[in-house]
């Protein structure tokens, strides 16, 4: 092997490289009858012989890969920072270099990857592709971790580097994991575009050096649609009125304006609604601190509302002062027996931002899996890891605490005061799910769109500390809309025909929150967003900036694949057959989480297919100890206010509550899995019955349009929707994020425990059968 080039420090060549590749020792081949030998029974050596192939002479299928150009798509106000090439993206399997080659680039934007062959993906007609955001990028704001190897060891990396890593391992918030093997890279370019990227994604900026800014800038002139059509966005006086309306709360609470242009307090909105006795003049006193502001009324007149505390005084005088204005704003409100408040104090007796923090913080480890034995020896202990990091437990608490609300609002008919520090958290996230289970219009999809900008954009949340969009803070990041959405699709799930979108909107959604061309989850405030953007305190001849709303998701996807954001399983009218939707109901639910059982399983079965439907069941949801709340630790008035409502049918127009026991609460597997292949169910799982269903659906409109003799645009989008399920030659359990199995998704063996699973052969044999089963 004289022909080897000599390599520079850390394994990097000079000249163009050249990639070990070791001939198979597999039988049939050259290498393993005619150089190795190995006769007589006794086991093989490794091989020996060892080709060196330029990165450009590999190729895949036995195909000549001809060399070409992968064009980097930027857009407007987008530039290029750095890049390297000759970067292989690895495939994340065990020890083993298998991947795609090409550059590695960074943006102002994002980081990306341009691989040689792409157009084999490309073709892909059923593939749910995001139009801004392709399959290899990262947005600079999605990247959670970086991580290099250095001498097979891993390390997390920040700041200058005095040594640059073999490899770099990226974690994404949206969960996905990227290696990409620099060892073949010009060392040059390794040091630029490390450095480049950690740069760019770790250190603090300043709001207005975010890339939001480049683009709307570059933007202006592109038309946009009115974002009026896909939400009510409550910037103005008469969106507060319709909301009044719609709820019928208007006799009772009012819109004012006294907070336009933002003189009383920055944190509140300019336009709210406040009771109708409450004098305005009392707004300013406190910056708006201390006033109850309406979010929601109910049908019986009752009303949800929220209040920020006073601030903290030690001297006396001004502790008399603010107890003689609350006193006052109490009465107010509280009158019996026509008017009687509850508060809920969310900041003393619920849940804790630093509790959710560290409770996801421990839940998101256990998706962030770099290869297959890793995935299958955290699986070993899957209910103990899951139960410790307390997310399932955080999720029933808070849906636990709005049934509560409930309870108040609707069985004692008593308004529900909503108490936090600054309002802007837990107020957003209880307030918000009291609605969507109480109102059918937050129910469909652009009512839920325009609550979340009436509680959460406007409501005041502070999305760019809570997402860290400036690197500034960690402290500061917690993911309370997250578990606002996580909290949403437990009722999703439990009630899929009550919500006319679907879980895959809800991941979208999730995912929208790191994508810097919509304003939408990039400020902390209106009156930040109004300032940064030129339409506070600027010239006649200053054009204020027009940004995308994520309302309008004709941005990011086409048509056909927003027809994936639909239910078309959704119920517009009640059912009159309730007997059947009971059984329909409960049946399937209870089917979902039987308990675990200990027994041991049937010698047939084999290994690789136990360890899989072991994996299935945990993913489904099961029973774990400290999530079991049985209803007679609930307190006696809500106990059968929660048990009256479960004894009778669903109204999925009316009222409607969770399953909050244990069992109930179960992993959002669409998100937080859809990219591990190991955790897949080919041809399984609900998107098999949906595509049956829609299936069905469009045969039935079929018949429905011979009958009647027209066409609907609607019906042809959900047959749309029905072909694009159907088409898919294998489809995923976690489709349409996860279409094809593209890599193995046989466990990995732990390295303990061999004894007990069994011989090498009968253990071959227990994989030949799973494999087989899989591949039918």
């Amino acid at each position: 092997m004289g022909g080897a080039p000599a390599a520079s420090a850390g394994g990097r060549c000079e000249r163009p490289p050249l990639i070990p590749r070791v001939a198979a020792s597999q039988g049939g081949g050259m290498l393993g009858k005619g150089v190795v030998g190995g006769g007589g029974g006794t086991k093989a050596p490794k091989p020996s012989f060892v080709s060196y192939v330029r990165p450009e002479e590999i190729h895949t299928n036995e195909k000549e890969v001809t060399e070409k150009e992968v064009t980097l798509h930027l857009l407007p106000g987008e530039q290029l920072l750095c890049e390297a090439s000759t970067v292989l993206k690895c495939v994340q399997e065990d020890s083993c270099q298998r991947g795609i080659y090409g550059r590695l680039v960074c943006t102002d934007f994002k980081i990306a990857f341009l691989g040689d062959d792409e157009s084999a993906l490309d073709n892909d007609e059923t593939q749910f592709k995001n139009k801004v955001i392709g399959e290899n990028d990262i947005t600079l704001h999605c990247v959670d971790q970086i991580y290099g190897v250095f001498d097979e060891k891993k390390k997390t990396l920040f700041g200058q580097l005095k040594k640059y890593p073999e490899k770099l391992i990226i974690h994404c918030k949206d969960l996905r994991v990227f290696h990409f093997c620099l060892r073949y890279t010009k060392e040059e370019e390794v040091k630029r575009i490390v450095s480049g990227i950690i740069h760019h994604t770790q250190a603090p900026k300043l709001l207005k050096r975010l890339f939001l800014f480049s683009y709307a800038t570059a933007a202006q002139n592109h038309t946009a649609t009115d974002p009026k059509n896909h939400a009510v966005m409550f910037d103005t006086l008469q969106d507060w009125c319709w909301e009044l309306e719609r709820t019928k709360g208007n006799m009772k609470y009012k819109a004012v304006s006294v907070n336009e242009g933002y003189k009383v307090c920055e944190r509140l909105p300019a336009y709210f609604v406040v009771p109708t006795p409450l004098p305005e003049e009392d707004v300013p006193r406190f910056h708006g601190h201390g006033i109850p502001i309406w979010c929601w009324s109910c049908h019986s007149g009752c009303a949800l509302l929220k209040m920020s505390a006073l601030p903290k005084e030690q001297d006396d005088g001004v502790l008399q002062i603010q107890k003689n204005f609350l006193d006052g704003i109490y009465k107010t409100i509280h009158r019996p027996p026509y008017e009687i408040v509850k508060t809920e104090d969310l900041s003393s007796n619920f849940l804790s931002l630093q509790e959710i923090q560290t409770a996801y913080s421990k839940f998101k480890q256990l998706f962030l899996i770099d290869n297959s034995t890793e995935f299958w020896d955290t699986d070993i202990k899957w209910f103990s890891l899951l139960e410790s990091s307390s997310w399932l437990d955080i999720i029933r608490r808070c849906l636990k605490k709005a049934i509560e609300v409930i309870e108040c609002l609707e069985a004692q008919n008593m308004n529900v005061l909503l108490l936090e520090e600054n309002a802007s958290d837990l107020c957003c996230l209880v307030s918000s799910l009291v609605q969507v289970m109480m109102d059918p219009h937050c129910r469909t999809r652009f009512g839920f769109q325009s609550l979340v900008q009436k509680e959460w954009i406007v409501g005041g949340h502070c999305f760019l500390d809570r997402c860290n969009h400036l690197r500034q803070s960690d402290k500061e990041e917690v993911p309370v809309f997250l578990l606002f959405l996580d909290c949403v699709w437990q009722l999703v799930h439990q009630h899929p025909p009550a919500f006319e979108f679907t879980e895959t909107y809800l991941t979208v959604l999730s995912d929208s929150l790191y994508i810097p061309i919509f304003s939408t989850f990039f400020f902390n405030s209106p009156h930040q967003k109004d300032a940064n953007m030129g339409r506070e305190g600027q010239g006649a001849q200053s054009k204020p900036l027009n940004l995308l709303t994520v309302w309008d998701w004709s941005v990011q996807f086409e048509p056909k694949a927003q027809t994936l954001l639909k239910n078309p399983l959704y119920v517009e009218k009640p059912k009159l057959d309730k007997g059947q939707r009971k059984g329909t109901h409960f049946k399937h639910q209870r089917q979902l989480s039987l308990p675990l059982t200990q027994s041991k399983s049937s010698p047939k079965r084999g290994f690789f297919r136990e360890e899989t439907d072991h994996l299935i069941k945990n993913l489904l949801g099961k029973r774990i100890s400290k999530l079991i709340n049985s209803s007679e630790e609930l307190q006696d008035n809500f106990r059968e206010f929660y048990d009256s409502w479960r004894s009778k049918p669903p109204n999925y127009h009316g009222l409607l509550l969770p399953h909050i026991e244990g069992p109930e609460i179960k992993v959002w597997a669409q998100r937080y899995l859809r990219w591990i292949p190991e955790a897949q169910i080919l041809g399984g799982g609900r998107v098999a019955t949906l595509s049956k269903l829609l299936e069905t659906m469009e045969e039935v409109q079929r018949l429905q349009e011979k009958i009647e003799e027209r066409h609907h645009s609607q019906e042809a989008l959900q047959a749309e929707a029905a072909s694009l399920l159907r088409t898919s030659a294998r489809l995923s359990s976690l489709f349409p994020f996860a279409l094809l199995q593209r890599h193995s998704s046989k466990p990995v063996l732990p390295t303990s425990g061999w004894k007990a699973l069994g011989d090498e052969e009968d253990l071959a044999k227990r994989e030949d059968e799973f494999v087989d089963l899989g591949d039918v």
